[in-house]
């Protein structure tokens, strides 16, 4: 483990300069099955696996869950360790920003709009400008993201595209559980109740990507059934759901080729997020 972003930088300049590979697994901790899939690839492509555990201020806005985001660093450092990563980095928000809070943003426009960027204004600003941190510090390597934040994954590859970082941003598919939800940090801020409920998310999906498979191309009427699967729950207050072109995240009239659907809920206190790609 180490916590200063010098050491992390070192370390990773002279993996490189031994002739190895360099993956990065950046997470806010809190890792689950999710985590562990994304630093097991990693461990499997790249000589050398660094994880990065950082709860980054710059994503939450005023009333979202900051002070309760779920924490577990001993248990991160054990999780990423059995998982095949090499090293951990653990800052505080001193070791990235030594001048205090940067007076750098970095927006993404076009993909950061809509969905998320939408309900949570300046939340993929603060996921750019902390990725572009990352890998400033970790110099070339592979990066892992997982799908189930989807958007998240679009803005961080035009990210990676546009400022030409030497990084090759790398997309794995969403870890479920049993039921189908979607492995996330957040799972753990559900009560029993609660996350009995939250698999209908993943139900919506499905039963819309049916409605595809079986013919159903006006995008309306898809959402339609994501909205009305969701209202079945009484514990869900849907956000959002949509369907959008898959590489531009821009929302669809009708379904062709392949598209992404999207939905957004709260779950008594919880805000959930899940998606599924489907071809037409």
């Amino acid at each position: 483990m180490v916590d200063r972003a010098e050491v992390f930088r070192k370390a990773l300049d002279d993996a490189r300069a031994g002739g190895f590979t360099v993956g990065l697994v950046p997470t806010m901790g809190a890792l689950h099955a999710g985590h562990r899939a994304l630093v097991r690839r990693s461990a499997a492509e790249c000589s050398t696996t660094a994880v990065t555990v950082f709860v980054n201020p710059l994503q939450f806005g005023p009333g979202e869950d900051l002070a309760s985001y779920p924490r577990d660093l001993q248990g991160d450092l054990a999780t990423a360790g059995a998982a095949g990563a090499g090293l951990v980095f653990t800052p505080v928000d001193v070791d990235l920003w030594p001048a205090g809070p940067p007076a750098t943003s970095v927006t993404v426009a076009g993909v950061s709009e809509g969905l998320d960027g939408t309900s949570r204004p300046g939340h993929f600003a603060g996921v750019a400008t902390v990725v572009a941190t990352l890998f400033n510090l970790a110099g070339p390597c592979r990066a892992y993201f997982g799908e189930k934040d989807f958007q998240q994954l679009a803005v961080v590859r035009r990210l990676a595209a546009d400022l030409s970082f030497p990084v090759e941003v790398v997309g794995c598919p969403t870890v479920r559980e049993p039921d189908g939800l979607a492995c996330s940090s957040r799972n753990t801020c559900l009560s029993a109740e609660e996350r009995a409920a939250a698999p209908i998310l993943y139900r919506a999906l499905r039963e819309a990507a049916e409605a595809v498979a079986s013919g159903g191309h006006d995008a309306e009427r898809v959402r339609g059934v994501l909205r009305d699967r969701i209202a079945t729950e009484p514990l869900a207050v849907l956000d959002y759901a949509d369907v959008v072109d898959t590489a531009t995240l821009a929302p669809l009239d009708r379904v062709s080729g392949d598209v992404r659907l999207l939905v957004a809920a709260r779950i008594g206190g919880t805000r959930l997020i899940d998606n599924l790609g489907v071809t037409a």
